[in-house]
């Protein structure tokens, strides 16, 4: 058996150095768990590379992130500024501390990523209160927010001062520029500002179509949650702070929140290297093609109910819980909801058309037996 790969790290001075590190997993293996499985873009993991020689003032005074100002700037227009962090729970309770008060409240889908996959983070690290809404599609709607946004003079309830919106949502649906822009008028018409979660925000534009700022900056989104982990970075997401007035101290938050990077030119980097180019836009077309070609394929397997549009790149389906726990022993993924059986497929950048066809031909075989 051949010696298992390892790491040179480089040189330093005429000698080669060798760690010991060795590959612990094997490559050949795949899933459709979540885009987060899959590794680094070979152009990020390039930029990171290239920021790696020398000396870089820390803590965020590099030249990367001064570039990176730019960078976002030609999406999001001029008044934006990008504070990066290290991850999407970050991102968003720092964000959404930096737009409440002490006793402010956020309304959110009953869905939403904030209410229910980061343990709390909201109301424990941020100290905010969550009013959640019951929604179809993972969708809020003016009228939607209308059943938690009241009472904003009673000292008994906490205040609703910023309503939380998801693109694309947990439930893999997408928001028009026209809804979020029907979202933000009626918010700001009641005192409230708007936040949008963007984890997966290239596959919805890419959906959908239309440039990153149609649904955000033009549609009067205020602060931005900017995904960048499930679309080929290493790790780093950005809060993104479209209108200043509607923030306050988002550098001191990011200290306080333990999102401040102090090699923060590794972080920034990797955004230059999706966003100065199409590689972001790139990325998110072909995992939504994946997804689509995935749908299409399970569609054709007898006893797979697709229970879900599928406009990003998520698919979401009912099958038998016996083959859904088999299949997992072949390729990883999730149960979305054990009450109903419900699963969830995700797919990401480096998904192949073999990974997507051999999926089925197991999810098929699985089926027959």
């Amino acid at each position: 058996m051949a010696d298992a790969p390892t790491l040179n790290t480089g040189t330093t001075g005429t000698e080669a150095t060798r760690t010991d590190a060795t590959r612990r997993h094997d490559p050949a293996v795949r899933g459709f768990a979540s885009d987060n499985y899959a590794g680094i873009h070979p152009e990020v993991l390039a930029a990171i590379a290239l920021a790696n020689e020398g000396h870089q003032i820390a803590y965020g005074e590099d030249d990367y992130t001064a570039h990176l100002q730019e960078v976002f700037r030609s999406h999001f227009g001029p008044r934006a500024e990008a504070f990066p962090v290290f991850n999407g729970t970050g991102a968003n309770v720092t964000a959404l501390q930096a737009m409440t008060e002490r006793w402010g409240a956020v309304v959110c889908a009953e869905s939403a990523h904030i209410n229910v996959d980061e343990c709390g983070a909201p109301e424990r690290v941020g100290g905010l209160k969550l009013l959640t809404v019951a929604t179809e599609d993972g969708k809020l709607t003016p009228e939607l927010i209308d059943r938690q946004a009241w009472g904003f003079d009673d000292e008994h309830r906490a205040q609703p001062q910023v309503v939380s919106i998801t693109q694309s949502t947990e439930l893999g649906t997408c928001y028009t520029p026209e809804e979020i822009r029907e979202i933000c008028d009626h918010a700001h018409q009641l005192g409230m500002a708007v936040h949008l979660d963007g984890a997966r925000i290239a596959n919805a534009a890419a959906t959908l179509g239309v440039p990153l700022a149609a649904f955000t900056t033009d549609a009067g989104v205020d602060v931005l949650s900017f995904g960048g982990t499930k679309n080929g970075l290493m790790l780093g997401e950005c809060v993104v702070v479209l209108d200043p007035q509607r923030v306050r101290a988002m550098k001191h938050l990011r200290k306080l929140s333990m999102q401040l990077a102090s090699k923060m030119r590794f972080v920034s980097v990797q955004f230059e290297a999706l966003l100065a180019g199409d590689l972001w836009l790139r990325n998110a077309s072909h995992a939504n093609a994946m997804a689509r070609r995935l749908e299409t394929a399970v569609r054709a397997v007898d006893g797979v109910e697709i229970v879900r549009p599928v406009q990003a790149n998520a698919v979401f389906a009912i099958l038998p819980r016996e083959v859904s726990e088999r299949l997992q022993k072949r390729y990883r993924f999730y149960f979305w909801d054990e009450h109903t059986g419900e699963v969830r497929w995700m797919t990401s950048f480096d998904t192949t058309e073999a990974d997507v066809d051999g999926f089925a031909a197991a999810l098929a075989e699985e089926m027959g037996r």
